[in-house]
């Protein structure tokens, strides 16, 4: 089994910045990992992809966050990053941690962000 932990959220004014970390942890060795990401939730919306990072180390963003977000991963430590700039108040959500291996999806529990206006 695989656990994510996530930190790093917080609250935050508008134009701030917030650095979200994922740790890997459990059977990651027993699996072989295809990506790692970020998700979000914002009250009353359904969950959607901020940033992915796949096995070949390419990323991909939801438009909304283009620019402003940069995701990255350490292998060594087994976790992911994501670096928010230029936050926004509809950036606002639970973000939660992603990992892919194989035909399993594992899920962090999230972490909260909320920017004032």
């Amino acid at each position: 089994q695989v656990q994510l932990v996530e930190s790093g959220g917080g609250l935050v004014q508008a134009g701030g910045s917030l650095r979200l970390s994922c740790a890997a942890s459990g059977s990651i060795f027993s699996v072989s990992v295809n990506a790692m990401g970020w998700y979000r939730q914002a009250p009353g919306k359904q969950r959607e992809l901020v940033a992915l990072i796949i096995r070949d180390g390419s990323a991909n963003y939801a438009d909304s966050v283009k620019g402003r977000f940069t995701i990255s991963r350490d292998n060594f430590k087994n976790t992911v990053y994501l670096q928010m700039n230029s936050l926004k108040p509809e950036d606002t959500a639970v973000y939660y941690c992603l990992l892919g291996a194989g035909d399993m999806n594992y899920w962090g529990k999230g972490t909260l962000v909320t920017v004032s206006s």
